[in-house]
């Protein structure tokens, strides 16, 4: 047994380091690239919908724009179009943009 390596096992020792410092270095790659800006979505959206109050004019993921009428732990109620009738409830995931309302 000896303590010196030779060439053969020296080289496999390097080759194994630099297969190591490449997966690291991909994994990182693979962080800052896909899933560090989702995080970063996931945050934005949340705080939106936190923020939302009745009288906010939305526009949902089916492209219709309304208004909120009432809000509650995890559905809404949006008045759509000019019909004072047309109230539908939907969870707030399918709201993709507020709009303030001016009486702010």
């Amino acid at each position: 047994m000896g303590i010196l390596l030779t060439g053969e096992q020296a080289a496999a020792t390097g080759s194994g380091i630099v297969l190591i410092l490449y997966i690291v270095i991909i994994v990182a790659f693979m962080y800052f690239i896909m899933i560090r800006p989702q995080k970063k979505e996931q945050k934005r959206m949340a705080a939106m919908l936190a923020d939302m109050a009745v009288g906010d004019c939305v526009l949902t993921t089916s492209g219709f724009y309304g208004v909120v009428i009432d809000i509650t732990d995890d559905t809404i109620i949006v008045e759509f179009g000019s019909n004072k009738n047309c109230r539908i409830p939907m969870q707030k995931s399918a709201v993709a943009q507020i709009e303030k309302s001016d009486a702010e």
